[in-house]
Order: structure tokens, then sequence, then C-alpha cells
């Protein structure tokens, strides 16, 4: 049995912390998991920052409300989900996934959990699990699936690599580079038709 897991962020709807960038006027939240490998060291680095310009959970709940899947992910979701199971594994955190789900048809999503102050500061963060979307795979593989895996981002290579298939989309010039082997699209359909010829 196949299931397919994808990134969410970058792949299926726009980077929210980019989005949150441009909202805030604050042009360091712009940095994301695909210019910084190490996401705990960029998620403390973001958190400091919001404490910085006293912004927290409320402002960016707000930004999301506004954010729309990318042009044609909802299609290609759908499409896929009538050809496979589908899995998307986020470092992103149930207090923003949500609305956004919404948005794509309440696809399952494996993520993380803030911790939240009673005044809506984000004061921390609660991984699922060590190495999330490696660990995902690799317990998907021991139940007996085949993992096909999609992302963007330089926390999306390993469970690339560890899938008997897995493809890079919408990724930087840089990670594409440093990566050769790894096939990389641009559009929903190019992805689909590669996920199809593996199937």
């Amino acid at each position: 049995m196949n299931i397919v897991c994808l990134d969410m962020e970058g792949v299926l709807v726009p980077e929210i912390w980019i989005a949150f960038s441009e909202a805030s006027g604050i042009p360091e939240l712009r940095r994301t998991t695909r210019d910084e490998p190490d996401y705990d060291k960029l998620m403390r680095w973001r958190i400091g920052i919001l404490k910085e310009h006293g912004l927290g959970l409320k402002e960016i709940q707000e930004t999301i409300a506004k954010i729309e899947p990318l042009d044609g992910a909802r299609e290609f979701l759908d499409a896929l989900r009538e050809i496979t199971q589908v899995i998307i594994l986020s470092d992103t955190f149930d207090q923003f996934a949500s609305p956004l789900m919404r948005k794509l048809g309440w696809p399952t999503i494996f993520c993380n959990t803030l911790e939240v102050a009673e005044n809506g500061e984000i004061t921390g963060f609660r991984m699922r699990c060590e190495h999330s979307k490696l660990t995902s795979v690799r317990a998907l593989q021991s139940m007996g699936f085949e993992t096909i895996a999609s992302g963007d981002s330089y926390n999306d290579l390993d469970m690339i690599r560890a899938s008997r298939a897995g493809f890079l989309f919408r990724s930087t010039e840089k990670i594409k580079a440093d990566y050769p082997e790894i096939p990389a699209f641009e559009a929903f359909d190019d992805l689909l038709n590669a996920i199809r010829g593996v199937l």
C-alpha cells in the first residue's frame, strides 16, 4: 500500500511566516526552513522576535485567516486522494493549521502544538516527536506502507530521501542544486503525474 506524505507551507499554502512578516512589517520573520535547516533554532528565534514586538497568537491567526491555498492546491489534493492515501506532515502548529485545512477540504495533517500564555503570548512549542517528518515516514513504513514524499525545504529532505520515491516541489535554486538527484517540479500537474508514475 502506498501513502503520499506532503509538506504544507510552500507546497499547498503560502508560507505563514512570510505572510505574517508582510502583515506585521517585520522583515526578519521572512526567514523559513528554506533558509534555516535547524527548526528548533528557527522557532526560538521567531518567538524572541514576537516577544520583542509584543505580538502573539491572535495577530498571527488574523493573518492566517486571510491566507488562501496556492492556486490549484485543492484540486491537486482532491485528485491525489482519489488515487491514494495522503497525509500532510508539517512542522507548523495546530493553532495555525486548522483554518487552512478547512480551505483544503480537511485532509489529514500531523503537526505540532504551540505553548500559549493566557494573554496570547507564544511562550514555546511542543514538537509531536523528534525529527517529526522522518519519524512519521518510518512509522508508516513499519506499518506496511510504501511512502512517497514531497516538500520544498531543508526539513523535508529526510522524509523525501527515506521514501520509495520523493520529489522537490517549488523549492529554492540552492536546494535543487545541492540535491540534483531529487526530481524537482514547479506545477501541480507535473507533481501529480510524477506521483502517478510511481504508484
